[in-house]
């Protein structure tokens, strides 16, 4: 009876470090689905069918190892990767980085905030109006509130993509076409498809990404009896991840793949996905898929803009935190109000090459990512560094063979783009 009672206990004790650790793991991952995600999602499902979701699971699965080892250097070191890598590489290595992750995260930022104005306009609101209003309100949410409380405000905003999932029911997929192209990679060889499946691998996994928990995990303080729990957390945004990229998928698949006269080749964007929406799978469908869009644009666009004023400012050793007052960390403070008021002024201001920075910011962390995935990994087998948390050999494997691939795909994306220009 006593190790029954003791067993309860512990398990009651589990539950809470549990809920207390969750966070990071959830929030990073959910983000991910911003407005660049979904319209990629988007134009996925409406081009290729269900017969792309094969790719998500191994993505996923890669998805998981990269933050898991994020979060395990966050814990043991109670240092930011920009931190390490500037501790343990050159300053000209950082410094490159760095200008990329700038690049790249700009143009997350103002694809957010395009995602703002586009999803805003679909409700009948002006963006001049919707966009600095929503801007002002990230800005405000953050620099006023604790890493505790926004934390919280930002796990109750990634329940939004519960939307998606609905979405996907209303718009009638065939399960079992679903379930092949789930499980079952397409035999397709031509050349758009396998772009369609390179974009689908980068925009899940983001250079962003692994710079933002890390930075997340040592703010909050967790340390080296939370790992477990921190991987828990790490596995449950992996999956939830993975369920609203698939149901943005499916939704889309199910309302314009093979169906003449929607005019599924012409989705380039979500925006244009929630409008089409409407006549195909209803209304509601239409609302949802638009209501998703609005609320992740918000919630990225809040998000990317941290995440590079904490990897900035752990990069070149200043002071970072959101605990922090403005007079304790201003750069830290003044790079996201920068980052926030850079956005939301480039959607307003009239000719501004929106698509080509879009387009800049894909490319940049596409070419980025297998950098910063090498410096991980050079890192997390150093033993005066991580001790006895270093990676396994197996683990160790299967991560490098992953990059090997990144670099080979890089390297082929950047000849394709060569050739093309030069015909």
């Amino acid at each position: 009876m006593q190790k029954t009672v003791k067993s309860r206990r512990l398990t009651r004790t589990n539950l809470l470090m549990l809920l207390g650790v969750l966070g990071p793991g959830i929030i990073v991952a959910m983000v991910d689905n911003d407005a660049g995600g979904i319209t990629t999602y988007s134009v996925a499902g409406a081009r290729f069918g269900y017969s792309i979701l094969w790719i998500l699971i191994p993505t996923a699965v890669l998805l998981f190892m990269v933050q898991e080892m994020n979060a395990r250097m966050g814990i043991v070191t109670g240092k930011g990767l920009a931190a390490l890598i500037r501790e343990r590489f050159s300053f000209r290595l950082t410094a490159a980085i760095m200008l990329a992750v700038l690049v790249a995260n700009f143009g997350n930022a103002v694809s957010n905030f395009a995602g703002i104005a586009a999803s805003s306009q679909l409700f009948g609101l002006n963006k001049f109006v919707a966009v600095p209003v929503a801007a002002v309100g990230i800005w405000f949410v953050v620099l006023k509130g604790s890493y505790k409380a926004v934390e919280k405000v930002f796990l109750l905003v990634s329940l939004v993509y519960v939307a998606y999932i609905i979405s996907a029911f209303l718009a009638h997929p065939d399960w079992s076409e679903v379930a092949r192209g789930a499980f079952v990679p397409s035999g397709q060889l031509n050349a758009a498809y396998a772009v369609m499946v390179v974009t689908l691998v980068g925009t899940t996994i983001a250079p962003w990404m692994q710079f933002y928990q890390q930075a997340s995990v040592v703010d909050k303080g967790l340390k080296s009896d939370q790992l477990w729990f921190e991987r828990i957390d790490t596995g449950i945004g992996t999956v939830l991840l993975t369920v609203a990229a698939a149901a943005i998928v499916i939704c889309c698949a199910a309302a314009f793949f093979n169906k003449p006269g929607v005019g599924a080749t012409q989705i380039t964007s979500a925006e244009q996905a929630a409008q089409a929406l409407a006549p195909v799978a209803g209304k509601y469908a239409s609302y949802l898929f638009a209501f998703g869009l609005l609320c992740a644009s918000i919630f990225a666009a809040s998000i990317l803009p941290l995440s590079t004023a904490y990897t900035v400012c752990e990069a070149f050793g200043w002071e970072a935190g959101i605990d922090r007052t403005f007079a304790e960390a201003p750069r830290f403070y003044g790079v996201y109000t920068a980052f926030i008021a850079g956005g939301a002024a480039f959607i307003l201001v009239p000719g501004m090459p929106l698509i080509t920075v879009m387009l800049l910011s894909q490319t940049a962390n596409g070419l980025l990512l297998p950098v910063v995935l090498t410096c991980m990994l050079k890192v997390i087998r150093d033993r005066d560094i991580m001790g006895d948390h270093v990676n396994g050999d197996v683990y160790n494997t299967i991560a490098w063979a992953a990059v090997a691939v990144l670099y080979v795909l890089d390297i082929w994306l950047v000849a394709a783009t060569l050739l093309g220009a030069g015909r």
